[in-house]
């Protein structure tokens, strides 16, 4: 919806209010017309009348729904605090949505403009999707929507099987029904889907489920062959249209020691247009008696093309329990001169030289000939981007000679290439952390790259500051290799910076070489965790290489070791973070993968999210970290108010002064920690902490990935790539990221947490005027704009802010002293 892929045409209602209030307003997060879809009249108790209607055109899965009201600006307060979901594949035949415990009733949202998000539980497959308002009284409502899922390949309509039987269990009878089924269920199952096609494959031992408040055999469906005299189960699949069918997959439990195992033969019988096939196709699995966990069994369907497949499964012992059937096809492809009528073939053509599977000769020739020019065009393409590349590194060798001689400075372009540093030694010669290298670039200086650079160029100091100030370090070496200062300690030219490519396009943390081979030489310190144990929840970003999916892990606590405590209950699941790397991925990718698992595992303390555990035995490598129920704090904390009479008035939740003091101190204490280790975040901010219970805060490192925060990031070319108004004036300018700089964002960070995060830094000024600033405290002309003091904060912690941005980075407070300053203030 809000992505714009659904036209205005697709999205229609019963009925709307005023023209400015019709159905294609009802976009999640759009603000055009009145604001929302809102019905002509008043939703009644009990009515489901009213319903705002989109057409996906096609078959899609569905997961997830999200809701909103209309809120206008602040104009409007309408909202639908209950709905329902009714869908269908055809467009006739409408079904009623309920959970996996019967539910129908959804609960929708509580005010006019947070975005409520559900998971569909049991997912849905449908062409047409229905949101009707729902009310306990008299009431005005307006919606904005939004659909998640993807289009459903398999083409799968329905299916027809027997009902699932209940087993006896000596403890607690077991039943195999498939209960989400939304088609008619009297003594068959017919026209409808459910289980078999929901998703969610079966656990080895079949009384347990991934879902919870279940019966005891909830995932699979299941028969006993005393009930079929003939041996054999028939399920009758219908699809949208005739495919070319390569494989079913069919997942079926095997624990034989209850008398259960994957079915001995299957016989499938096609039908293309209305007759079946004379010869139907015959499978025979290997029966497998020595290992109980369940499995997908594929067949082979050997290219039959069908609009309807029914399947004969054989009792391979006394049960036979499914979990999930799906199939690989394509849509077939006619001849459209040639094909015959549905009523039969035309005399003169015989039936075993049926048309409808022949394409004809010169349709053939025409397609190759195209498919060649394709080709053509294509290598022409390549040849051009591989000449373009070489031109553009011949340019940019030489953009970067002419920066050398002119001591000028430019903004990076990508955070991958961001340099950093490993200098701890607190002598008179070098007491800070710095990086000694610029910014790389991975565009050419064309016209588009030199946009930020000429306002740089506007500081004519700037340009002339080869010799500058002992307090700000000179622009990179030139050297490639390790030197040694007079007071021993290394300084790291270009090449001996390791750039740790983070999997959602931000780098994790900023590792000398010489840590990293440190921290990386022992092996990883994380088990493996078994991937059906994980269920997904929300993505929560993404980027180049990766995604990072917010999931629930069952059982994570067998998995950690004993020095990490959960306080949740060992039955309940833990919430996850979970960072995929994606399929296509590059070699260097997947080592700078395993490298950051390396680094990741050894990163222990309180106030650091954790790595949890990986699953890199198979593709896709992931890596599992913690995540906190509160979600990041820039969210938890906009959602709240300060303690006083406002607060009361409003009835908003509030957070303390103290807690609020308390959960900088935490982040100080992270940031302590990675200092220590040499370690240089680059990306501190309240969207990169998550608060967990008692207001606890762990530092992470997925704000970049999130839309939600895209704004928070300078964009150039349209990619945002630099959070400029948390980042220190020789960052901006220089390309230093330093511990220094890491102070910087601090009290950035600092001043977010005492407004709540109701306001952005430096709000009042353009993205171009932030810049502009940082050539103000370059100069030091005392014309810089600092963030102003808010009004919670007191006069001591706003001079802790005020160390943070001081202009000579040896001047800035350590995090060991910062923390220190916030324990003593600390009410």
């Amino acid at each position: 919806m809000s992505g714009g892929q659904i036209q205005d045409e697709d999205i229609s209602a019963s009925s709307q209010w005023s023209e400015s209030t019709a159905a294609r307003y009802g976009r999640l997060d759009f603000e055009d017309g009145d604001g929302a879809w809102c019905p002509e009249i008043t939703v009644e108790p009990d009515s489901l009348k009213e319903f705002l209607q989109i057409d996906l055109r096609s078959l899609h899965f569905i997961t997830l729904v999200g809701t909103q009201g209309r809120h206008a600006g602040g104009i409007g307060n309408e909202f639908a605090q209950m709905y329902k979901i009714k869908y269908s594949r055809d467009g006739s035949r409408w079904i009623s949505w309920r959970n996996r415990q019967g539910k129908q009733v959804i609960e929708g949202n509580r005010n006019a403009y947070d975005i409520i998000l559900k998971d569909l539980e049991p997912p849905i497959i449908a062409r047409f999707v229905r949101f009707m308002p729902v009310t306990d009284h008299s009431m005005n409502v307006c919606m904005r929507v939004e659909l998640y899922g993807c289009e459903w390949l398999d083409g799968l309509v329905s299916y027809n099987s027997p009902v699932g039987e209940q087993m006896t269990s000596p403890a607690y009878p077991v039943y195999l029904n498939d209960s989400v089924y939304d088609g008619a269920v009297i003594h068959s199952m017919t026209e409808g889907l459910g289980q078999l096609t929901d998703g969610v494959c079966g656990l080895d031992d079949f009384t347990h489920s991934h879902v919870y408040n279940v019966l005891p055999g909830y995932d699979y469906v299941g028969w006993n062959n005393e009930s079929f005299p003939s041996g054999y189960v028939e399920i009758m699949f219908e699809f949208d249209r005739t495919r070319n069918f390569t494989t079913m997959k069919v997942h079926c439990n095997n624990m034989f020691s209850r008398h259960i195992k994957a079915f001995r033969q299957v016989v499938c019988h096609f039908r293309s247009e209305s007759d079946w096939e004379a010869s139907p196709l015959t499978f025979s699995p290997v029966v497998d008696e020595k290992n109980p966990s369940a499995r997908f069994v594929t067949v082979n369907l050997a290219n039959h093309m069908a609009s309807a497949i029914k399947c004969q499964f054989y009792f391979a012992d006394a049960w036979m329990l499914f979990s999930e059937i799906t199939f690989q096809s394509d849509t077939a492809m006619y001849n459209t001169t040639l094909a015959p009528p549905k009523t039969g073939l035309p005399p003169n053509i015989p039936p075993e030289d049926d048309p409808t599977h022949k394409v004809d000769d010169s349709n053939t020739r025409i397609l190759i000939g195209c498919l060649v020019a394709i080709i053509f065009i294509l290598v022409a393409i390549i040849v051009i981007i591989l000449w373009r590349q070489v031109w553009q590194k011949m340019l940019e060798k030489a953009s970067r000679r002419m920066l050398d001689d002119e001591l000028t400075a430019s903004l990076s372009i990508q955070s991958e290439t961001f340099a950093y540093s490993h200098n701890h030694n607190q002598s008179s010669t070098s007491s800070e952390q710095e990086s000694n290298s610029t910014y790389e670039r991975i565009f050419p200086l064309g016209p588009d790259y030199q946009e930020p650079s000429r306002l740089i160029c506007k500081l004519p100091e700037f340009a002339q500051s080869s010799e500058e100030p002992a307090s700000t370090s000179t622009a990179a070496s030139k050297s490639t290799t390790t030197t040694v200062a007079q007071d021993g300690v290394p300084h790291y030219a270009e090449a001996d910076i390791v750039n740790l490519q983070g999997v959602t396009g931000s780098n994790t943390y900023a590792i000398p070489a010489v840590t990293m081979d440190l921290l990386s030489g022992k092996d990883v310190a994380v088990e493996e965790f078994p991937r059906k144990l994980l269920t997904f929840k929300e993505k929560l970003g993404e980027g180049q290489f990766g995604e990072v999916h917010l999931c629930e892990a069952e059982g994570m606590q067998e998995f950690m070791n004993k020095e990490f405590l959960f306080d949740i209950p060992e039955e309940l699941p833990v919430l996850v973070a979970v960072k995929m790397l994606r399929s296509d991925a590059n070699k260097n990718a997947r080592n700078d993968f395993l490298k950051e698992i390396k680094i990741m595992s050894r990163l222990k303390d309180p106030n650091i999210i954790r790595l949890l555990a990986v699953c890199i035995y198979s593709d896709p490598l992931c890596m599992i970290t913690e995540y906190m129920e509160n979600g990041d704090l820039n969210q938890f904390l906009s959602r709240h108010e300060p303690e006083g009479q406002l607060a009361l008035l409003s009835n908003a939740p509030t957070v303390s002064f103290s807690n609020l003091c308390y959960m900088a101190t935490q982040i100080a204490s992270g940031m302590k920690y990675l200092s220590s280790l040499n370690f240089v975040h680059r990306d501190l901010a309240t969207r990169n902490c998550l608060v967990g219970k008692k207001f606890t805060i762990k530092i992470a490192d997925f704000g970049m990935s999130r839309n939600l925060y895209s704004g928070d990031y300078y964009r150039i070319q349209g990619r945002a790539v630099l959070p400029i108004r948390w980042m220190s004036w020789e960052s901006i300018l220089l390309g230093k990221f330093t511990t220094a700089s890491d102070v910087w964002a601090f009290g950035v960070t600092l001043w977010e947490i005492l407004n709540f995060c109701k306001e952005q830094p430096y709000s009042q000024l353009t993205d171009e005027q932030v810049i502009e600033n940082t050539g103000e405290f370059f100069r030091d002309q005392k014309r810089q704009i600092y963030l102003p003091q808010p009004v919670l904060c007191p006069d001591s912690l706003y001079k802790i802010m005020l160390s943070c941005w001081r202009r000579n980075t040896k001047e800035r407070p350590s995090f060991q002293e910062i923390h220190h300053a916030l324990l003593e203030i600390q009410p």
